[in-house]
């Protein structure tokens, strides 16, 4: 009986050491990308300003050509919305609450059981070109597994990032 009692001990040890780390690991996790595109900030603003044309760009658009898609609110701008369904990525939904024209773009996301975020879209001047940050951010609140996948979340979609921006330059860029 004795070993058993150790190994049980070691395991509830573990436990506690996992679940005490976690409180150490952040609470607000962010994962940003960027790019210089070739275009003006106003050739740039009306992809990162529409749920419509989003999808024009995005990384998991073409990841699941069978996602189904509902648009409410206007076309772009506050308030303009997008919701998703698909077997790959379930539901969710993605609203902007913030335009400023040709410059910033603030996006709430609701991942539906798996939480909510932000994404936001900053273009600034750069040389000749538009520098587009695409930022995510969220909060894994005290919760000791979220802590802990947020260290995973810039190796889960910092690559969909890049792909995107860069579809995005492409996009544009082609489109002069």
């Amino acid at each position: 009986m004795r070993p058993l009692v150790r190994l049980a001990l070691g395991i509830v040890l573990l436990v506690v050491l996992l679940v005490g780390v976690a409180f150490a690991l952040p609470q607000e996790i962010t994962v940003a990308r960027s790019k210089v595109i070739n275009a003006p900030e106003s050739d740039v603003f009306p992809y990162v300003n529409s749920p419509k044309r989003f999808n024009e760009w995005s990384p998991w658009a073409a990841r699941d050509p069978d996602m189904k898609y509902t648009f409410s609110g206007p076309a772009e701008g506050r308030g303009a919305k997008m919701e998703w369904n698909s077997e790959e990525f379930e539901t969710g939904s993605q609203e902007i609450v913030e335009s400023q024209p040709n410059t910033f773009v603030k996006v709430n996301l609701d991942f539906g059981d798996m939480g909510n975020a932000v994404a936001s879209y900053q273009l600034r001047p750069d040389g000749a070109g538009t520098r587009v940050v695409w930022i995510f951010e969220t909060n894994t609140g005290n919760n000791p597994i979220r802590r802990w996948m947020g260290l995973m979340f810039d190796r889960w979609i910092g690559s969909d990032y890049e792909m995107g921006l860069e579809k995005l330059k492409q996009v544009v860029e082609a489109g002069q």
